[in-house]
């Protein structure tokens, strides 16, 4: 018989079914007992009143993997308005292990370093798997956002010959008797494939050896890339962020519904329309509203993305907000820098509930301007970068892009103090397993 899954019995009142899933909580009263079932679409109800299969219930702890036959009986007060009746039970496996926490309660009520220490089991728990859900939605609708826009998708190597971003932050390895490192970005690659492709963007992994052991630090996260060739300027990459941030909140709402409802979510307001502000500006508003004078500082703290994103949600109705216009002598070396305001440059960023989610901008393009630049920053020896800069020697066109962290877009959607919450199996400075 074919298994079906939970959110499918509704529409099997009075068939015999076969359903299979986890041992999520028994119920044994004096008289009947109770077995709720989860698998990935929730939980069944299933009585069980005869003796020889309650015995066999009694013997079955929580999270054994096992499959019922019975029939689907209406109930308006069982999950989905049905439960199975008259089950025969098959065990798919060992009585499973006893669990350190209790998977059936609302909440897990156990410490964050628990939960993570348990990782493979607590992240059965439906509010835990919701959390990925969501995450999962979200990547879909980066990817559809994008793929509608003619942006192909790309995988860049993740091992690399010289660390040019920040050497400082880099992962080194032992790469068959020669230096290597692990990729703190796709940035250079993604604006090679420009070249090829015009349009591209990915999916993966970046890593960063930052000895932070705070709630907004991980050494390796899952980024969102995306760049573009033959753009005017840095509101062409604004335009198509705004476009893709609004495909990733329409394809949460679209996939991943009764995780949002399981987990309380408010979803983000989003104008039709970008809100974009330009840095100085926004450091003159700071400085009028607050009578503090920080119209000279180089970027901005985070009380000032604080301030920027409730101004935004003030006066636009709009949980983001893009600040253009960043001072060149702070952005990475391929930074474009605005001719018609010198010492700013056409770098963004995204601030979203007050927080800097998505740095990008438009790049240089030119070769020479890259030479001039990065012998400008004291970099005497170029060929580091010779791949990177052998591109820019063939009719690179104007291009642009922009890049954020899945898990940091995550934590801010749902409000949750820690980045750990949100990340499958966190790396930091202290954590390497599971």
């Amino acid at each position: 018989m074919q298994r079906i899954l939970s959110s499918q019995l509704s529409a099997h009142a009075g068939e015999t079914v076969h359903v299979a899933g986890w041992i999520h909580r028994r119920r044994l009263l004096k008289s009947v007992a109770f077995l709720i079932l989860r698998d990935a679409a929730g939980l069944t109800q299933i009585v069980v009143s005869e003796e020889s299969v309650r015995a066999q219930l009694e013997a079955l702890p929580e999270e054994t993997a096992i499959a019922v036959t019975g029939t689907v009986t209406v109930q308006p007060s069982a999950p989905g308005g049905v439960e199975i009746t008259a089950p025969v039970l098959e065990p798919l496996t060992d009585p499973a292990e006893p669990v350190p926490f209790d998977l059936y309660r609302p909440d897990l009520r156990a410490s964050l370093p628990t939960v993570l220490d348990h990782a493979p089991v607590a992240l059965r728990h439906p509010k835990l798997a919701a959390v990925h859900r969501i995450g999962a939605a979200a990547v879909g609708g980066f990817r559809a956002a994008l793929e509608a826009m003619s942006f192909v998708e790309i995988h860049t190597p993740k091992i690399v010959g010289t660390a040019t971003e920040s050497g400082a932050n880099v992962f080194k390895l032992d790469y068959f008797g020669r230096p290597a490192y692990l990729a703190q970005s796709p940035q250079l690659y993604k604006q090679i494939m420009v070249g090829v492709f015009e349009r591209v963007y990915e999916v993966g992994p970046v890593f960063r050896a930052e000895p932070s052991d705070t709630a907004r630090h991980l050494a390796s996260y899952t980024s969102l890339d995306a760049e573009m060739g033959f753009i005017e300027d840095h509101r062409d990459v604004i335009a198509a962020c705004h476009a893709t941030v609004a495909g990733m909140l329409a394809g949460i709402q679209a996939k991943a519904g009764p995780a949002l409802e399981l987990l309380d979510v408010t979803m983000p307001a989003l104008t039709e329309k970008p809100v974009v502000v330009h840095f100085a500006d926004v450091l003159e508003m700071i400085s009028k509203a607050t009578g503090e004078d920080v119209t000279a500082e180089p970027d901005l703290a985070p009380a000032h993305e604080r301030w920027i994103g409730e101004w935004a949600l003030r006066e636009h109705g709009s949980d983001f907000v893009f600040v253009e216009g960043y001072p060149t002598a702070h952005r990475a070396f391929y930074t474009h820098p605005d001719p018609a305001r010198p010492g700013y440059s056409r770098a963004i960023d995204l601030i979203f509930r007050g927080l800097e989610l998505v740095s990008g901008g438009q790049r240089l393009h030119r070769h020479a301007d890259y030479v001039r630049t990065l012998t400008e920053r004291g970099e005497t020896d170029l060929s580091a970068y010779a791949g990177y800069l052998d591109a820019m020697r063939y009719g690179m066109p104007p291009h642009g892009g922009f890049a954020f962290g899945l898990e940091r877009f995550l934590a801010r959607l749902l409000d949750v103090p820690n980045i750990r919450q949100v990340t499958l199996f966190p790396r930091d400075l202290h954590r390497l397993t599971p």
